[in-house]
């Protein structure tokens, strides 16, 4: 196939997913969705096949024209276009895609922050995949979003089940929009800020962490921390996500 004016394999980082179990588990777990799909990422379509048999509506984008082009012809009934999944709108119910390693942080936070989607299903890197579900303890992007989003942590696909081959394997990941969210959305700049400064503070114990993140008295973080059940937490990666919210709550207040 010609080389893309984007680069090559190396330069795109296209790792196409072979690995059939993994296929028929992300299309099981689209099928638990509803509403419109949108693919981050196609390639060479063995995921869009799969999922162009869901019967929804489907957009699949990938920057590599040639692969679009071929895939257009080969899929007559999907929205097969050329863009980049670090820019182009995130207009579906649900996001699905086996995301370019090199990238995945960008478009984590990008989908973390807008777009009108309910559902994603990702093929990440295993630890990010692991990381952002929360296993083996948080991170700040998830404690950032976690009172809107639930993350769970789906599976694990060796490394020899894409082609090329990576060095790492991947990590399937599924993200829930909370119907009912945590911590109202208008606090969210404040609330991010607050996460930031809990992850990147010092101190001995977690009130200590809190009284300087938020800047409020030592004898008030104790009460905080006793309040929201963690007194035996030690540190922010240790927080679950209505441990937070209600951090929150108690650091917001007057």
């Amino acid at each position: 196939m010609p080389r893309s004016t984007h680069g090559g394999r190396h330069e795109l980082g296209q790792n196409f997913l072979t690995h059939r179990p993994t296929l028929a588990r992300i299309t099981a777990l689209v099928r638990r969705t509803s509403g419109s799909i949108l693919e981050l990422g196609c390639g060479d379509g063995a995921l869009t096949r799969a999922l162009a048999e869901l019967g929804r509506p489907l957009t699949a984008i990938d920057v590599d024209e040639h692969r679009v082009h071929r895939l257009r012809r080969a899929l007559p009934g999907v929205q097969v276009e050329v863009a980049d999944a670090t820019r182009h709108p995130l207009d579906a119910e649900v996001v699905v895609g086996n995301i370019p390693f090199h990238v995945t942080t960008p478009i984590m936070r990008r989908l973390l922050s807008r777009g009108r989607w309910n559902d994603a299903v990702l093929l990440t890197q295993w630890e990010v995949a692991r990381k952002r579900a929360g296993v083996g303890g948080g991170t700040m992007m998830t404690a950032q979003s976690a009172p809107w989003f639930e993350f769970s942590l789906e599976g694990r696909v060796p490394a020899w089940g894409f082609r090329p081959q990576p060095s790492v394997d991947g990590g399937l990941l599924a993200i829930t929009r909370r119907g009912s969210p945590l911590v109202p959305v208008s606090d969210r700049r404040a609330y991010d800020a607050f996460v930031g400064a809990m992850f990147t503070g010092r101190g001995s114990s977690l009130p200590a962490v809190v009284a300087t993140a938020a800047r409020i008295p030592m004898a008030r973080a104790r009460l905080a921390v006793a309040d929201v059940g963690a007194g035996e937490r030690r540190l922010p990666r240790d927080l679950r996500p209505e441990h937070w919210a209600a951090l929150w709550h108690h650091v917001s207040r007057g």
